[in-house]
């Protein structure tokens, strides 16, 4: 298969949606304070490097994650041994041991790990997902998806492993879960939460998940920032304050408005027509991964799809929700959107590996023809 062909196939409607979500990420951190044309500067960065990892792994033949068990057991180890190295060599910032420092560069193994889990329950189900219902495979994934679940849990990231959580929840519901396994879930899912606040989450973490359901008890502490995101929200009106003139943003009084609560910061400058384009734009990401599921021509790259998809969908409730003050502030980014070379970075390896699904498929129906 040469370039041009290649090139030739490329989904460029859901690439061209993905860079204008980009690019509207991109200029609200540009916006954002003081720091945001540093922070503007490095985020281009990223997104030029994530653009060549994109078109790089769509040459990348995928078939090796769908045919060789091998290939995906090394990657899945490697993620693992990551995190485990977190705890020796890892960074504290903001409470969390989940970063590598690399002179000025930081770097998220948990993204690498969301994405990698994708590859591997995508393996695993594609092989045996008319069996799925056997106690076994129920027990094996969950296996798989305990071992970094549990090491992100500890750092501690209980926005993140509650995403590696619904990732195999709903890779399991595509695969065909009974209801016995459902209720086995739900059980499971209460002893993990209780055993997470009870001794993983530090105070203030506690107070950020509880702080949600009465920010106005404590409104210069816990419920500081879903107050501040909640009115920057409400003060955008129908078509914003103008890029560079929100006052919550450039008065500083909103939190994180480049990463966490990104989503406030369009809503506040942008106004609701700015975040309808925005919801717009997730939706028809999700539409083209929905195509491109429903048209494979294999399960593996069905699942893998899928839990791209469940990926996106989860990042894009939980971040949207905590910014409305509707859930717990928990520091997931809104994908293609937040500031953060980590996961934009993945999600292009992920668009590319999607890629490359679709041109090994059209360049398999030309050769049927």
């Amino acid at each position: 298969m040469n370039i041009t062909q290649t090139i030739k196939h490329l989904d460029w409607l859901l690439i061209a949606a993905v860079f204008l979500l980009s690019g509207l990420g991109l200029l609200t951190v540009y916006s954002a304070g003081n720091s945001g044309s540093a922070f503007f500067e490095k985020q281009l960065i990223w997104l030029s490097i994530g653009f060549f990892v994109m078109l790089a792994v769509s040459f990348f033949d995928y078939r090796i994650f769908k045919n060789y068990s091998s290939s995906v057991l090394g990657i899945y180890l490697f993620a693992v041994v990551l995190l485990l190295f977190l705890f020796i060599f890892g960074s504290n910032i903001r409470g969390s041991l989940a970063w590598f420092r690399f002179g000025g560069i930081a770097f998220e193994p948990v993204e690498l790990v969301k994405l990698v889990l994708i590859i591997t329950l995508a393996k695993y189900f594609s092989a045996r997902h008319t069996e799925i219902y056997r106690w076994h495979h129920f027990i094996v994934s969950g296996i798989y998806v305990s071992l970094p679940l549990l090491l992100v849990l500890v750092q501690p990231d209980f926005g993140s492993a509650a995403i590696l959580f619904f990732i195999w929840l709903g890779l399991l519901a595509i695969a065909g879960l009974k209801a016995k396994h459902f209720l086995v879930l739900v059980s499971l899912l209460l002893v993990v939460s209780f055993f997470g606040w009870s001794y993983v989450l530090h105070n203030y973490q506690r107070e950020r998940l509880s702080s949600f359901l009465s920010p106005q008890s404590d409104p210069l502490g816990a419920g500081y920032n879903i107050l501040q995101s909640t009115i920057a929200v409400g003060s955008g009106g129908w078509l914003g304050k103008g890029l560079g003139r929100g006052t919550q943003s450039q008065l500083n009084f909103l939190p994180e408005q480049h990463t966490d609560f990104i989503f406030a910061a369009i809503a506040e400058e942008w106004g609701f027509f700015g975040v309808l384009f925005l919801i717009s734009l997730l939706a028809f990401i999700f539409w083209r991964l929905a195509k491109s599921a429903l048209s494979a021509s294999n399960n593996f790259s069905k699942f893998f799809i899928s839990g791209f998809m469940i990926l996106i969908l989860a990042h894009g409730f939980v971040n949207i929700g905590m910014n409305l003050g509707i859930l717990p502030i928990t520091g997931i980014s809104l994908p293609f959107v937040s500031y953060g070379g980590s996961n934009l970075l993945m999600n292009f390896l992920a668009i590319g590996l999607i890629q490359s699904i679709r041109v090994r498929q059209i360049e398999f129906e030309k050769d049927e023809e």
